[in-house]
């Protein structure tokens, strides 16, 4: 075999091409994977909307600041075997319904909105959507809807482990020092 022999090979039958090829190949794979993962399953924006909020931040106090002022306070049970949740709130308030959001640090899809609706004399009773674990936090302010919490005179914030109770007592945040 002479040398113009071996040149007339197909190039995809040559070991310098593949020696060439192969590593673009393997990072053109990984990316699209990597790019694949990125897309399907990324972090959640907590809040939509930064620049309402910072502004809302000082009506926000102002919500605290009544709910202290008015002493309220909720206990909060839930009974995760029926899917039901029941509400005691004590203070200086009224409201024929509440409106509690349970919300997962990280997953806004897990999150859920409960409508409570008065049975009498400061209790109240909601129906989960659907079993929740873990950690979340809560907000509590009167209202029908989640649409309502901008405009609620006061509110009630805090945490629960599911993993750990079934039952919260949330009361108004301290004041800013």
């Amino acid at each position: 075999m002479t040398r113009n022999d071996l040149d007339n090979t197909p190039w995809y039958r040559q070991g310098w091409a593949w020696f060439l090829l192969t590593p673009l190949i393997v990072i053109v794979l990984v990316m699209a994977v990597l790019i694949t993962i990125a897309v399907r399953w990324s972090d959640d924006v907590v809040i939509d909307n930064y620049y309402r909020e910072g502004r809302m931040y000082n009506e926000r106090l102002e919500q605290d600041t009544l709910a202290r002022t008015l002493s309220v306070q909720a206990d909060i049970q839930f009974d995760l075997e029926t899917g039901e949740a029941f509400l005691s709130l004590q203070g200086d308030t009224t409201a024929a319904s509440l409106v509690l959001l349970v919300q997962h640090p990280t997953e806004a899809d897990l999150d859920q909105v409960l409508v409570f609706q008065s049975t009498g004399q400061g209790n109240y009773r909601a129906d989960l959507e659907r079993r929740v674990e873990y950690m979340r936090y809560l907000q509590l302010f009167p209202g029908g809807s989640a649409a309502d919490r901008a405009l609620a005179p006061w509110r009630l914030k805090g945490q629960v482990n599911f993993s750990d109770a079934q039952q919260v007592l949330l009361r108004p945040q301290p004041p800013l020092q």
